[in-house]
């Protein structure tokens, strides 16, 4: 019996069966590439983490303590690869005689590095002129002393006095902010930032120039074995643990710089960002696909009580009609889940190369076990539920009538959707304050944890605005018969006040049917959305660190004048813009200056209304030309000195021919929130005309090159040539690489391409699957209009019509919803952009595509509707 029921379905309702496994098969893909993809970004968060440290551990040997005991002990901890020892000794100068011109430095500090540390830590120097052994100055030190490979350098140690070295070349120190970190000090005791001027010798060297010298401190320069937990979380406590154990064991001997615990404890952060967009992005087209698989089972049900108590008058017995309803489950299932998984696992192999999408074998199979059991879970919901329910609560006289129209849902009477829309809107209020935080990671601290709770806003309004969207669609359909029969009309002819009843007898399933569409849309809109306005605010992010398309930056103190500019416009740079940098006492307060012309900064660089108040970009510069005198201020300065617009502020600004502070009087003009190249915190923007009367110097800091935006790279390359080791060399390629986090560079893009391509298909899936099972179940009605006098016209008017309106509703509703997801979306995850967005950014394409492909698929289910109302109403008839 069951193998011949089993032969009956896959013979008579292959379509209804392949439309369920489809919906089936979405929801299990989705899963397994998600939570698949989501485990393995984790484990290359970690090994991103891993390969930015150049030195793991920093291990400072305390004052009284033996080196070699330290360093004995070091080597003897589990986990540690190398362990060399690496001196440090403060200068109080450097000078050096170059050209019959002597210059002079102040105070830095002189390395002594080992044999054999830059095959153990070879991210540490790069090597920029000369050879990378010997007496090494740093790029910064070379410049301030005019110095080069084979000239001779004055080093003052304090109680050793002046030691001549001669230079082997000159390096770059690419994380020196870690390497000169003061070990064991939280961060805001931290230097702000390293020396300019360090000199780096050879072991022995360095033992015979400190000879007698103090101030001189060994540190343990440790690299440990990268075998890790993939999880940052769980790495970062493995290595902190490690250190803290190192730190008990040395008897207050050492203390440990965890310059990879930092690095793990920045990531484990962004691993749980990526978690949250997991839940906020991926979880949705989950529940959207499993709903999309519950409409379609509902699409046959009365087909399938009809078939259940033909059954029953038979003489079969429940347990053998719950058989079969459990092995139209099983087929649903169990087809949906081998097809979802094959779906994730060429998903995975097309768009990253690999069926576990980089996942372990072990969390790729677990993933994958999971998503098929919720596959079958979901269709042993949308099958074999309802036919138990059927079994306990329906006649075999039931079954034969046409079922009576029901009291309105309960959610609809005590107005559920109102209720979750409120709640919606105060938890918004509450999670997207300015002092809220979704994830607390402090620093140092084992535990991170996530506010889940900020998930009811976006959740809530998605089903509320979901069943709002109902209300309406059923109050449409139930009262606006004569707007619909007018609008019928030019399909149906005669037909349309016959149409418009239908359409309102049928107001439920249509209505469910449109709510299934505006919620596939709603998911597709507000992926889009979030996706598009991350990736601008990362190249907005990444403009605002290095400043236009190119930036060259000169050496602290450099007398460069603007004139300089002259020489960087080489082939294809299209404007150069000069920007002063200097330090100015507001107060006791020292910020930053920044003087800027005006009238043509904007041609090198992005300045968006966003990054200023009181006014939108182009009214402040224009204050700033009108009255040379006019400075912009950060918030936080306004607040700490209760300034208003039009107030003096006098600032202490070095006077370049005196070298003393003088005071300088501004007025308060605008608020200025972000600048490109200026810290995050309290800074100065001034007219530079002004700053370089008041200063006697005109000197330059930096230089914004624009280039179109295209061939940065090949530009920079060509300045770093053309200049040497004078100035540094930015381009916005490799600036975007070094600001985008492991969140920017993984895990977004990969989780929002699978995002955006099964958007495509569910839009599709619940425009047209629903809509074309619908009409299959209806072809008695339609033979019955045939009949009774129906033309083939009118009956394709009465489809095109019930088509037209379900287009029209879903993505009409869908826009709405999307919309109202995007900005609760942007706004709640406002710790995911950096900076926040002034707008959200609408991928006009993407969305065009998801739209014609909804109206494609219910265009198309409605074409085979009209085919099938095409076929002779006797042999229709006949089949039914």
């Amino acid at each position: 019996m069951i193998t011949a029921w089993a032969k009956g379905l896959t013979r008579h309702r292959i379509g209804r069966l392949l439309a369920a496994v489809a919906g089936i098969a979405l929801a299990v893909a989705l899963v397994a590439a998600l939570g698949s993809f989501l485990t393995a970004s984790k484990a290359t968060m970690t090994e991103r983490a891993v390969r930015s440290v150049a030195v793991d551990w920093q291990v400072e040997v305390q004052p009284g303590a033996d080196p070699n005991a330290v360093g004995s002990l070091v080597r003897s901890a589990p986990g540690t690869r190398a362990a060399l020892p690496v001196g440090f000794a403060r200068t109080t100068g450097f000078t050096a005689t170059v050209g019959g011109s002597t210059q002079t430095t102040g105070p830095g500090v002189a390395l002594g590095l080992p044999a054999g540390y830059r095959s153990h830590f070879p991210d540490e120097l790069r090597t920029l002129s000369g050879t990378g052994t010997g007496v090494l100055l740093a790029q910064q030190t070379a410049s301030n002393l005019h110095a080069a490979p084979g000239d001779t350098v004055g080093v003052q140690l304090p109680g050793a006095g002046l030691r001549q070295v001669r230079v082997d070349g000159v390096v770059d120190l690419p994380q020196a902010d870690s390497l000169f970190q003061k070990v064991g000090a939280p961060t805001q005791s931290q230097p702000t930032a390293p020396p300019d001027n360090v000199v780096l010798l050879p072991a022995a060297r360095f033992a015979s120039l400190t000879r007698g010298a103090t101030d001189v401190t060994t540190q343990i320069h440790v690299a440990r074995d990268a075998n890790l937990p993939p999880d940052p979380a769980a790495a970062f406590t493995s290595v902190t643990g490690a250190a803290h154990n190192l730190e008990a064991r040395s008897a207050g001997t050492a203390l440990v710089g965890n310059n990879l615990g930092a690095a793990l404890d920045s990531a484990r952060q962004d691993a749980l960002y990526a978690q949250i967009l997991f839940l906020f992005l991926g979880v949705p087209g989950a529940v959207l696909a499993a709903a999309l698989t519950v409409a379609v089972a509902s699409a046959g049900g009365e087909r399938r009580r009809r078939e259940q108590g033909l059954l029953r008058l038979r003489g079969l017995r429940p347990h053998q009609i719950t058989a079969l309803a459990g092995l139209e489950a099983a087929l649903v299932g169990v087809g949906g889940g081998l097809a979802g998984l094959g779906l994730a696992a060429l998903t995975g192999r097309l768009a990253f190369g690999s069926t576990s999408f980089g996942a372990s074998a072990g969390t790729w199979a677990v993933w994958y076990v999971i998503a098929f059991v919720l596959g079958v879970v979901v269709a042993a919901g949308a099958v074999l539920v309802p036919a138990l329910r059927d079994l306990r609560t329906v006649t075999v006289a039931d079954t034969r009538r046409e079922r009576p129209v029901s009291r309105s849902p309960w959610w609809l009477r005590y107005g559920l959707d109102f209720a979750l829309l409120i709640g919606s809107l105060l938890v918004f209020r509450a999670s997207s304050g300015n002092q809220y935080a979704l994830v607390l990671a402090p620093e140092g601290v084992p535990s991170v944890s996530v506010s889940y709770w900020a998930f009811l806003g976006p959740a809530l309004l998605w089903l509320g605005a979901a069943l709002l969207l109902w209300r309406l669609t059923l109050l449409a359909l139930a009262h606006g018969r004569p707007v619909l029969a007018r609008l019928a009309r030019p399909l149906t002819a005669t037909l349309a006040p016959t149409t418009a009843a239908v359409l309102s007898r049928r107001r439920r399933p249509l209505a469910r049917s449109v709510v299934l569409l505006a919620l596939a849309v709603s998911f597709a809109i507000s992926t889009a959305v979030f996706n598009s306005t991350y990736r601008q605010q990362s190249e907005v992010d990444a403009r605002l660190t290095n400043g236009a398309d190119v930036t060259v930056t000169q050496p602290p103190g450099a007398p460069v004048p603007p004139s300089a500019a002259g020489k960087l416009k080489v082939s294809g740079v299209r404007h150069v813009e000069p920007l002063q940098h200097r330090y100015a006492y507001v107060g006791a307060d020292l910020q930053d200056l920044y003087g800027i012309r005006p009238a043509t900064v904007a041609k090198a660089t992005s300045l968006q209304d966003a990054y200023f108040s009181g006014g939108t970009a182009a009214q402040l510069m224009r204050r700033l030309t009108q009255r040379p005198d006019n400075l912009l201020v950060s918030a936080e300065t306004v607040h700490d000195f209760q300034l208003s617009p039009g107030d003096t502020v006098n600032l202490r600004v070095q006077d370049a021919r005196t070298k003393a502070l003088r005071t300088v009087p501004f007025h308060y003009a605008g608020i200025v929130k972000e600048f490109p190249t200026a810290p995050k915190d309290s800074f100065f923007v001034a007219n530079a005309a002004y700053v370089a009367k008041t200063t006697g110097s005109d000197a330059v800091g930096a230089f914004l090159l624009d280039t179109g935006g295209t061939h940065q790279k090949q530009i920079a390359d060509k300045l770093r040539h053309r200049l040497g080791t004078g100035a540094t060399v930015t381009d916005l390629a490799q600036t975007r690489g070094i600001v985008g986090t492991s969140l920017t560079s993984v895990d977004l893009s990969g989780l929002t391409r699978i995002e955006l391509a099964f958007a495509v298909l569910l839009a599709a899936g619940s425009g047209g699957l629903v809509l074309a099972l619908g009409l299959a179940e209806r072809r008695r009605t339609f033979a019955i209009a045939t009949v009774l006098g129906a033309r083939g016209g009118q009956l394709r008017g009465m489809v095109l019509t019930e088509a037209l309106l379900l287009a029209t509703g879903g993505l009409a509703g869908g826009a709405l919803i999307g919309w109202a997801l995007s900005e609760m979306l942007v706004k709640v995850l406002t710790g995911v952009f950096d900076p926040p967005p002034a707008s959200l950014s609408v991928p006009g394409g993407y969305l065009a595509l998801t739209a014609g492909a909804a109206v494609a698929a219910v265009l198309a289910a409605a074409l085979n509707g009209i085919r099938s109302a095409g076929r002779p109403a006797v042999e229709e008839l006949r089949d039914l």
